[in-house]
């Protein structure tokens, strides 16, 4: 059975709005493969579990791997979702969305929760003026281009049938 593209963007969406995983993909984007130990140091505030559980997550969506001598690092799955998170924050930054003041795992979060598609075309807050519409839709398209070139067949697509749709 095929997954139809909104549903597999729907299911991408939320698996890609783990607050863990938004963390490990930026911090390894920004600083570079992080050494076998050096997790806790950098994440103080999750425990091993949920490390572990993070890890585990961008692994088995081909976002990260482990790299012999240098630690974990980011496929090109993962530098290319970095680009997209980075966008997405741009645009929330750009329109204070969710609101003026937040982080950037809230902006990333409620803008990835924008571009599911649970009932049809992108739709942006309703105060938005029609130039922040047309930039989350093209984010939507960037989504789909990253679907389409990592997600479309094969694992991790496969993985993403057992997740849940978005709420």
């Amino acid at each position: 059975m095929t997954t139809a593209p909104q549903e597999l963007a729907g299911r991408a969406c939320t698996a890609l709005t783990s607050a863990g995983l938004i963390r490990l993909i930026t911090e390894i984007d920004d600083n570079g493969p992080i050494p076998p130990r050096g997790l806790a140091r950098i994440f103080p505030d999750l425990t091993r579990h949920q490390i572990r559980q993070t890890i585990e997550q961008a692994h088995t969506l081909g976002l990260a791997r482990i790299r012999s001598g240098a630690g974990l690092g980011l496929t090109d799955a993962g530098l290319q979702l970095a680009d997209l998170y980075d966008s997405t924050a741009r645009w929330a930054r750009t329109h204070n969305y969710p609101r003026p003041a937040c982080t950037f795992i809230t902006r990333v979060r409620a803008t990835l929760q924008l571009l599911t598609p649970v009932q049809g075309p992108v739709a942006a807050p309703s105060a938005a003026p029609v130039e922040a519409v047309g930039d989350l839709a093209q984010l939507r398209e960037a989504l789909d281009r990253w679907i389409d070139s990592h997600w479309s067949g094969g694992e991790p697509a496969g993985v993403l049938q057992s997740l849940p749709e978005t709420a």
